[in-house]
């Protein structure tokens, strides 16, 4: 139902812009969502309020309450800050935006609410994109998206109803990376590469940081991540950074429409020169960092205190990024980064050094080579790098698991990995790291799971006990990796897969194949016998 809904959303919602660049329109969108969602969550909250502070049963009741004492107890601000609602003024509100959808200067009007919603709420100065009055948009059209956000979140259940702006807030923004293509990969990572990322690393609680956070999937993933096991939001505290205005405040929106509080820092700014977390000691660490920037490097950097491993080459930041995220973890942290299949191998410059040294202390954790495809903004084939500070377990190992052959195409130029694919993977490295496998994604662990093998005809129980399989993956000693140049690329350490011997078959099955070649031969020759009597009759001879 729910897919349905968000499918005929986004092709009304497409169907809308007209002529308007995806680049431009999904700032229009999403900022409306979001104007909905914290409108929404306000109404809701005050509606609460009102019962509450009535009810002599709650503790909220106002005792001696004369007229006009209760509307004037709803205006306290600190009501709504303890349950992460955002004070939204009247004119701001969304009934009063959309009672107005049809009049010519509602794109002003829409201006004239984001900037005193920002007024009265401190944390969101800087962050709503005031574009509504200037938007080139055909008459009447900017209109008809009010009247269809306005039809987001259906159902008397206030909860249920905010639950679903999240899901179609989330679900635009994968749209709109799909339909910007290769710029929209600058904001948006595929979600079941964040899965992945979330599902190895298992953050259930403290600090989570992502220094190139786009528009903040992998904090939201942590989130469902930590909901699905048990936990409840605020068991994480998020930390991000993100160099570009506009998709800095589509993290802030991202979030906070999912009630997740949040320090993306004061500003948008480079993460080498304008740290916005310099004293940050992080317990994970999520990133999809731009893949091969060279223009990158500044001269303060020179000589800097995360340079640990050797100084970064100016023409590619592969290697500040790795080092960047160590220096930002605590010493029991660890660190998932999605990277170009180039870092795994390169040794130009001082990449082979570094990649070497790293190795050797042994901050190395597990290695993942993905399949192509993933990715809406490049081909560049990609790898997962996930580090440690300290190992606890498996020291002077390194897990190499391969699963370039593990997606699904899900359209004709992508692809994806499914839950099953994601749910073997984390069980893989939970079961190398000693721990208990993860809860399959969206379903309880079945019986019998514990004893049962792996593999890649039966992924519905997740392992417990770690082995080697080729061709997937292996547990590889620093000392073998070392003798082959400290290259970290899984193919060269998983080996091939095993194929099922099936001796007994061999001599039926060749019969077939040369029955059916014989076959083939003898039609040939018919055809042939054919072609040579056509062509005889018009006069030629053979």
């Amino acid at each position: 139902m729910l897919d349905d809904i968000k499918k005929t959303l986004w092709a009304t919602a497409d169907k809308l812009r007209a002529n308007m660049d995806a680049a431009e329109y999904k700032h229009l969108v999403l900022g409306l969502i979001f104007v909905k969602y914290i409108s929404d969550t306000f109404a809701a909250r005050r509606a609460e309020l009102v019962t509450r502070l009535s009810n002599p049963a709650d503790e909220y009741f106002y005792h001696d309450a004369g007229p006009g004492d209760i509307e004037a107890e709803l205006e306290d601000r600190d009501y709504y800050k303890e349950v992460n609602a955002f004070w939204v003024p009247e004119p701001a509100r969304w009934e009063t935006l959309r009672s107005a959808a049809k009049q010519a200067d509602i794109g002003k009007r829409i201006d004239e609410a984001l900037t005193q919603i920002e007024q009265e709420n401190p944390k969101l100065k800087g962050i709503l994109d005031k574009r509504y009055a200037r938007a080139q948009l055909p008459d009447g059209k900017l209109g008809e998206l009010v009247d269809l956000v306005s039809t987001i979140g259906f159902g008397d259940n206030p909860s249920t109803a905010r639950d679903i702006l999240g899901q179609v807030y989330e679900y635009f923004l994968g749209m709109f990376a799909s339909a910007e293509g290769k710029r929209g990969g600058q904001f948006y990572t595929p979600a079941s590469i964040v899965k992945t990322l979330v599902a190895v690393l298992a953050p259930h609680t403290g600090k989570v940081y992502d220094p190139c956070c786009g528009s903040g999937g992998m904090f939201v993933q942590s989130e469902k991540f930590i909901a699905a096991h048990g936990g409840k939001t605020g068991d994480v505290a998020i930390f991000g950074q993100e160099a570009n205005p506009t998709t800095w405040r589509l993290a802030a929106m991202n979030l906070a429409i999912r009630g997740i509080d949040f320090n993306l820092g004061r500003e948008p700014g480079d993460t080498f020169t304008r740290n916005q977390h310099p004293d940050l000691r992080a317990d994970f660490i999520l990133a999809n960092p731009p893949f091969n920037i060279s223009d990158w490097w500044h001269g303060s950097l020179t000589g800097d205190a995360r340079w640990v491993y050797g100084d970064p080459p100016q023409g590619n930041a592969n290697y500040a990024w790795l080092q960047h995220m160590l220096h930002h973890l605590k010493p029991t942290g660890r660190a998932g980064i999605v990277l170009a299949n180039g870092s795994m191998s390169s040794s130009q410059n001082s990449e082979g050094q570094i990649r070497a040294a790293m190795v050797d202390a042994d901050v190395v954790e597990v290695m993942i080579a993905l399949p192509g495809q993933l990715f809406f903004n490049t081909q560049i084939p990609a790898c997962l790098w996930f580090l440690v500070k300290q190992k606890t377990q498996r020291k002077g190992e390194v897990l190499f698991i391969d699963a370039r052959k593990q997606a699904t195409m899900i359209s004709r130029v992508q692809s994806e990995f499914t839950d099953t694919v994601i749910e073997r993977i984390a069980a893989t490295v939970a079961a190398w790291r000693g721990e208990l496998p993860p809860l399959p994604l969206g379903e309880g662990r079945g019986e019998g799971c514990a004893s049962a093998a792996n593999n890649s005809e039966n992924n519905s129980c997740l392992r417990t006990v770690y082995e080697d399989i080729p061709g997937f993956c292996r547990s590889v000693t620093l000392t073998e990796i070392a003798q082959h140049g400290h290259v970290l690329t899984p193919g060269r350490y998983v080996g091939a897969e095993e194929v099922e011997d099936k001796d007994e078959d061999f001599a039926t099955k060749m019969q077939q194949l040369t029955e059916k070649l014989g076959e083939q031969m003898a039609k040939g020759a018919e055809l042939d016998q054919l072609i040579r009597q056509k062509l005889g009759g018009l006069g030629y001879e053979f």
